[in-house]
């Protein structure tokens, strides 16, 4: 454990953005999953309105710092692909 008050203070606010960050990756891995589900069923309309909202889910995770913004550009990419690809 850290003695130095800089150090435990550091600690914490890592702990506090770890936090913040997997809670917003678990937010798009949610979103992309009802994605994969809306195109599993062939649902073209539901596959269109999830892939809207898992790509604002993505960009605001990208700007957040939570994922790269090529990283973000690519499952965006992928999704709408896959969506595209459907029928």
């Amino acid at each position: 454990m850290a003695n130095i008050k800089s150090a435990k203070k550091r600690i914490l606010v890592n702990r506090t953005k770890a936090e913040r960050n997997k809670a917003i990756k678990s937010s798009v891995k949610t979103a992309v999953k009802k994605v994969r589900v809306a195109i599993e069923a062939n649902d073209k309309a539901a596959a269109q309105a999830a892939l809207v909202a898992a790509s604002a889910t993505i960009d605001k995770a990208a700007s957040k710092g939570v994922y790269h913004k090529n990283t973000a550009s690519r499952k965006v990419s992928r999704l709408a692909k896959a969506v595209n690809e459907m029928a």
